[in-house]
């Protein structure tokens, strides 16, 4: 069973490793065992809320147009219009740029058609198709939950990682962040770690410290 001291006690060590001339990313590593990953019904593909944030803000996209886009330029970091969505799906590599630079995508309800058969083939295999929104939404609540928001995404393998934090966090945040995303890991399989080898975090370049007690 993972506790709070064994969380606490890894972060420490993690966080006490060599620093970097830049900002590093604190990354938890999970490996998964007893799971055939051939069927889909083990994948995992969810959404995790973290409570203490990502630590720095990740770049949120959104296709839309009218008023919608109009409101948004204020909110996300990019707004694409109807009208260049087909220029954008001309270009491969444009496409690629696009899904690389943004953490979330979405889409006013009436363009997720368009955006499906021009970018499904992009966005689709990275996990990125666009959350469809109606075109008279706040946009602001739901951005800023995507910005302390996390994937967890095994596909077919049964190793996974994804960032909790970053090293100018409090140890305290860092933890409570790693026990969201392995309470909602624990809820997916079932409410126990017994499909769980191992938990790992480390630093964006850094040796992984093993958290006790998986």
């Amino acid at each position: 069973m993972v506790t709070t001291e064994s969380v606490l006690k890894a972060v420490g060590e993690v966080k006490a490793t060599k620093k970097r001339n830049f900002l590093q990313t604190i990354d938890l590593v999970v490996n998964l065992r007893n799971l055939d990953m051939n069927k889909p019904e083990n994948r995992i593909d969810q959404e995790v809320l973290l409570p203490s944030g990502r630590g720095k803000s990740v770049k949120i996209a959104l296709f839309a147009d009218g008023e919608l886009a109009h409101q948004a330029k204020k909110v996300v970091d990019t707004v694409i219009e109807k009208d260049a969505v087909s220029d954008i799906a001309k270009d491969k590599k444009v496409g690629k740029k696009l899904a690389r630079e943004h953490s979330f995508f979405l889409s006013q309800t009436d363009m997720m058609a368009l955006i499906g058969k021009s970018l499904g083939p992009v966005l689709g295999p990275r996990g990125k198709m666009p959350k469809p929104v109606p075109p008279s939404i706040d946009i602001k609540p739901l951005v800023d939950r995507l910005r302390r928001t996390v994937r967890i995404r095994t596909k077919d393998r049964l190793t996974f990682h994804l960032p909790v934090g970053t090293e100018e966090m409090s140890d305290d945040d860092l933890a409570k962040n790693v026990a969201a995303v392995i309470n909602s890991l624990e809820t997916k399989l079932g409410g126990s770690t017994h499909n769980i080898r191992s938990v790992l975090i480390k630093k964006s370049m850094g040796p992984c410290v093993k958290v006790e007690g998986v």
